[in-house]
């Protein structure tokens, strides 16, 4: 009974991805932006401790609910055909259990946290629990993962600061935008699938110019961060991270220069050291 137990908990663990981090770090980056400029380089630890778990467990969430709502897709698509409720390991039912579990979980965290965090954090589980079903409608759910995970940035000011400035807004654009480049990245790893299931991405919708408009979107983002910190009067070390950043988006280019599926992975795996170069040179910058 107990190894049961213990392989249904691991197959859970699988279906929520806490055995692979790099979406809970992609994540989380754009929300320790956030909380080092509300709080002035020394956020608050309980709210830094609610944001990172809360940022954690939704991931979390929006990977189960993404695997229900793609149960029917994901047996076709060779990188997915192994996740526990397309491999039978997991049944749907569980899948919504787990889901339902992870959402209370947040909740609970949120909790802590003041009025006005509470009320954005129902839009952020909206968004989270959407997300999903935008392939089937739309050629962008690559933004509208921006829109949902990237709401972390708001709800990381409203926590700490009880407020949103327009800097707090600069920042969710520059996220979402940031959230298109990976993701598109991520997205042309199953593009040949993807068109065979009739399943929509960025990756189809931006074809033979995919490279080309990731570059934009790259110089856009950059663009927008250099505008948070001339609204933020930030020191040097922060251009400094971006510069970093700015060296790691061309590395990216060259990655997915031949669309080679392995290289594509890299590239997305790429973007965790994006948003640590950003976080650290804020983060310097305020030390300064």
């Amino acid at each position: 009974m107990k190894a049961i137990i213990i392989e249904r908990l691991e197959q859970y663990w699988i279906l929520a991805r806490f055995n692979r981090p790099i979406g809970i770090l992609i994540l989380l980056w754009p929300a320790l932006w956030a909380l080092w400029v509300a709080g002035n380089g020394k956020p608050d630890g309980l709210v830094l401790m609610v944001i990172c778990s809360g940022v954690a467990v939704m991931r979390a969430a929006g990977c189960v609910i993404n695997d229900y709502a793609d149960r029917d897709f994901d047996p076709h698509v060779e990188r997915t055909k192994q996740r526990p409720i397309a491999a039978g390991k997991v049944t749907p039912k569980e899948a919504l259990m787990v889901f339902a579990v992870l959402c209370l979980i947040a909740f609970g965290l949120v909790l802590l946290l003041n009025i006005y965090t509470i009320m954005l954090s129902f839009i952020g589980a909206f968004l989270a629990a959407s997300y999903p079903f935008m392939k089937r409608y739309t050629h962008l759910p690559q933004a509208y993962l921006g829109i949902a995970f990237g709401w972390a940035v708001p709800m990381s000011f409203t926590a700490q600061s009880n407020s949103i400035p327009a800097v707090a807004w600069v920042m969710y654009l520059a996220v979402i935008l940031w959230s298109l480049v990976y993701d598109t990245m991520y997205a042309m790893v199953d593009k040949d699938d993807d068109v065979k299931i009739g399943v929509k991405s960025t990756a189809i919708l931006f074809g033979g110019y995919d490279r080309q408009i990731i570059a934009v979107l790259q110089t856009a983002m950059l663009g927008l961060l250099v505008v948070v910190g001339q609204m933020l009067h930030t020191a040097w070390p922060y251009y400094l991270g971006l510069l970093v950043a700015a060296g790691l988006s061309v590395y990216q280019q060259k990655l997915i220069f031949h669309r080679e599926k392995d290289l594509c992975f890299k590239a997305f795996l790429n973007s965790n050291w994006f948003g640590m170069a950003v976080f650290a040179g804020l983060a310097a910058a305020y030390l300064v």
